[in-house]
């Protein structure tokens, strides 16, 4: 086909569009009626068109194609070493590990798995800097690293130890591992708005990168393995506009120190609009929010297991997420093409906007002090506070809807005695130094009532 049918069609302004639209509304008002404002203070527009974009060129975001991935609890090396060999042959093609003490062999949690074969990411929810320089350099020089010191004392109001002796092991973590891990899940789990997410994240970035700048050397600068570990909401467009998004941030705030602008992403649904009672919608939502995250440029997508907030570990919830995984790779074919949302008017310039605003809370942020000192004189809680409450006033007046909670909910369904864990909110009793940041869900307390309600 030529371009001589498109040469038959006058082109139509952005001014004729809305012209015809105000026609079309009889009276109503524009933008009352088609405006739509978010929690991140963006009004999204009925339509998109070249006039209106101040820079409606393509972003050349890098992308790569992306990974099914599979989370494993190593409760011990030898069983997590069995399920993920067995996850291997049903199709995950990366593997990440969480690590919760010293007695885990690596070499033995790594048996029959080749990690240049297969993509390893090893998760440790403890100081690991002496673990670290036990892993042999063959085999450490091809997994990813995730230790990261502030995501653990912003969501338990604790250091591991104290501030200097967990920077200290923190830099030596980078420099032998060569990878810098932030981890921003728990900030949209909490009820952060993008712009926060996008910003915080960053102002964790550069925290880090401020107390690395004079101990590492150029060339381990420039092969900096980043990675930014991040949840994944329902709002479908803006998802896919967060993920570039933090990709353009990176590529700004990377070259301000100096550092390898790419990075990788790893991305799994939120937790924050799942439910107990209709549990089969949490499939759909994680489908879509998986979809968000592939077209969004995500490297590593690991799906949640639908039973995930109210199950222990089950093999038969992670195979069916492991399979959503599938089904988009092998049978929707969402690796056959590469930054396939280029040129979208609308992602585009909602991607620049959730950017520009992130950049300038990111600058306001450095300005007071930087993100430590923002966690500790409690702004950052506030302010996430402030946006779930926000969120959750809508979900409470309807106008935000899961359904099967607050919409159609099956009345007569109970799942007293299906619970094997605590799905809300746990208050944990201890003195910290910080208030933590807490993740909660938004149907939690109409789940509760339910379920004092059942017999």
């Amino acid at each position: 086909m030529t371009n001589r049918l498109f040469e038959m069609f006058p082109e139509v302004t952005a001014a004729q569009w809305k012209q015809q639209i105000q026609v079309d509304l009889k009276g109503a008002d524009y933008n009352q009626t088609l405006i739509w404002k978010t929690l991140e203070g963006i009004d999204v527009k009925p339509f998109y068109h070249p006039d209106d974009i101040s820079n409606p060129k393509n972003l050349n975001i890098p992308t790569q194609p992306w990974l099914i991935g599979q989370h494993i609890y190593a409760k011990t090396a030898k069983s997590a070493n069995k399920k993920a060999l067995e996850a291997i042959n049903r199709g995950a093609e990366s593997i990440i590990f969480s690590i919760d003490n010293y007695n885990v062999s690596i070499t033995e949690l790594l048996e029959n798995i080749n990690p240049s074969d297969v993509n390893i990411i090893t998760n440790f929810k403890f100081l690991a800097d002496d673990y670290i320089k036990n892993i042999p350099y063959e085999i450490l020089k091809e997994i990813i690293v995730v230790n990261d010191v502030i995501h653990h004392l912003s969501v338990s109001g604790n250091w591991y130890t104290n501030l200097k002796t967990d920077m200290e092991a923190f830099s030596g973590i980078v420099q032998n591992s060569e990878c810098l891990t932030i981890d921003l899940e728990h900030y949209q789990n909490a009820g952060a708005n993008i712009t926060q997410q996008l910003a915080y994240g960053m102002a964790q970035a550069c925290e880090y990168l401020n107390d690395l700048d004079s101990k590492l050397e150029k060339p381990i600068k420039q092969q900096l393995k980043i990675v930014f570990k991040v949840a994944v909401g329902s709002n479908y467009f803006f998802e896919i506009a967060k993920i570039r998004a933090l990709k353009l941030l990176w590529s700004t705030v990377a070259s301000e120190f100096n550092v390898n602008i790419n990075c990788k992403v790893i991305a799994t649904p939120s937790k924050r609009n799942k439910s107990i009672y209709d549990y089969n919608n949490n499939m759909l939502r994680t489908t879509t929010e998986c979809m968000s995250a592939i077209l969004g440029g995500a490297d590593v997508v690991c799906n949640l297991p639908y039973d995930a907030i109210y199950h222990k570990d089950n093999e038969f919830g992670s195979r069916i997420a492991r399979n959503q995984l599938l089904i988009l790779k092998h049978e929707s074919y969402f690796d056959k093409v590469e930054n396939i949302v280029e040129g979208n008017y609308y992602i585009n310039d909602i991607t620049h906007q959730l950017a520009e605003k992130a950049l300038n809370l990111l600058k306001e942020i450095e300005q007071a002090g930087g993100l430590l000192e923002q966690l500790k004189n409690g702004t950052i809680q506030k302010k996430i506070k402030d946006s779930a409450n926000k969120e959750q006033a809508l979900f409470n007046e309807g106008a935000l809807v899961l359904l099967g909670a607050n919409k159609q909910p099956k009345k007569d369904e109970t799942v007293k005695n299906n619970l094997d864990i605590y799905p809300f909110v746990k208050y944990n009793p201890v003195k910290t130094i910080i208030a933590p940041i807490i993740e909660n869900r938004l149907a939690e307390h109409l789940e509760k009532e339910r379920l004092e309600n059942e017999k």
